[in-house]
């Protein structure tokens, strides 16, 4: 420290002036880019997620009846195979004439062949199974066929979801 101070005092007072000058921009600098613009930064994106957690918790006090009135839907276990499940509620849903072939799949899941299906039943088993016992379409092709309204159809399930 003593070594700057000696090459200061060796400095004109115009030079002395211009380095201080400089320190003081440098210190403002470093004080401004590097201290003060990242504390910003950080403090502003806490705030928006404050705000976010807000609005979050807002929107789930308004709709909490709505989802203690739907918790009680769950996908429901019958404790049938998952390939007897889909067979039944195929037949249930009117597609006992289109249904070909329905088989287990890898992981539990099912694949089932209809041939000239009416589309507009096919999608309400969809949902059905979907929504009353949680087998989702993990693949599905649809072809039409030349009479309107029916499909031929190829779909993959997952296995249920509980």
């Amino acid at each position: 420290m003593n070594a700057l101070r000696t090459w200061y005092a060796g400095l004109q007072e115009r030079e002395q002036r211009v380095v201080a000058f400089g320190s003081v921009l440098l210190a403002l600098i470093i004080l401004i880019g590097g201290i003060l613009m990242p504390l910003q930064s950080v403090l502003s994106s806490t705030v928006k997620g404050i705000e976010t957690r807000r609005e979050d918790l807002a929107w789930m006090r308004a709709n909490a009846p709505e989802v203690r009135t739907l918790g009680g839907q769950l996908p429901a276990d019958t404790g049938e195979a998952p390939v007897v499940l889909v067979d039944r509620v195929g037949r249930e849903a009117g597609l006992a004439g289109a249904l070909r072939g329905t088989q287990p799949s890898t992981a539990g899941g099912v694949r089932v062949q209809l041939e000239a299906a009416p589309f507009d039943t096919l999608v309400t088993w969809l949902d059905t199974l979907d929504r009353s016992y949680g087998l989702a379409i993990e693949s599905i092709t649809v072809d039409r066929t030349p009479t309107p309204g029916m499909v031929n159809a190829s779909i993959s399930f997952s296995a249920p979801r509980r």
